[in-house]
């Protein structure tokens, strides 16, 4: 993919260039804000990494001309501005945000997670995978011809996982989108509703859908 990178910290910038290059990306990066508006606005990328204090023009307020000028390429902060107020007003305008300092393999499950995303529109009613499907209108679940009935978080929870079928998602991105907490509460919430999501949408069936990624996280695939 394709990715424009702005952040001032030249050390930073150059190790945040060599991860993402590693991983097979082409980057282009920069260090203020009005190289980026002009790089944002005259090519095409796949996704857009921010940092969000930067000479010249702040992260957020560069995103949001980016998105007046009708640039719509997803967008990921990736900031030491870590309150919640920060958090919730940079969610506010971009799909996805994460706080310096970061682990290298969840900056690149995040940037691979907004790349790869197939674009929701309103056209877009119904979700599936293998046999498996979620009617988005009717919020109904079904596998083949069995009706599965789940409580609201689990339905979340599998929504989010079929919008990211076949990538990682990792705990912190699920506890940011389908609970909104931006901070880990220390608990088996998510483990307790992904062993009941499981049994309701795996047990009985042919094949497991749901996988738990060692050390990573959890990917719903049907090619496993």
């Amino acid at each position: 993919m394709k990715l424009l990178l702005l952040e001032d910290d030249k050390e930073v910038r150059e190790h945040v260039v060599r991860l993402l290059q590693a991983a097979g990306h082409v980057v282009d990066d920069c260090a203020t804000g009005p190289d980026a508006i002009f790089l944002g606005t005259s090519n095409s990328y796949a996704v857009l990494i921010l940092d969000r204090m930067v000479p010249g023009v702040d992260g957020l307020s560069l995103l949001k001309a980016l998105r007046s000028a009708g640039v719509q390429t997803p967008a990921l902060f990736l900031t030491a501005m870590d309150d919640i107020d920060d958090r919730v007003e940079g969610l506010a305008t971009a799909d996805d945000y994460l706080v310096k300092p970061f682990a290298g393999s969840e900056l690149l499950a995040r940037v691979g997670a907004l790349g790869r995303r197939p674009p929701v529109t309103e056209h877009v009613t119904r979700l599936t995978v293998a046999d498996l499907e979620i009617d988005l209108l009717k919020r109904t679940v079904t596998r083949g011809d069995v009706r599965i009935d789940l409580q609201q978080q689990e339905y979340k929870l599998l929504e989010f996982l079929m919008h990211h079928a076949g990538e990682i998602v990792t705990r912190t991105m699920l506890l940011e989108n389908v609970w909104s907490f931006h901070f880990d509460p220390g608990t088996n919430l998510i483990e307790s509703h992904m062993s009941r999501l499981r049994a309701k949408v795996d047990r009985g069936f042919d094949r497991d859908l749901i996988h738990t990624v060692r050390g990573a996280g959890y990917r719903l695939d049907a090619a496993v």
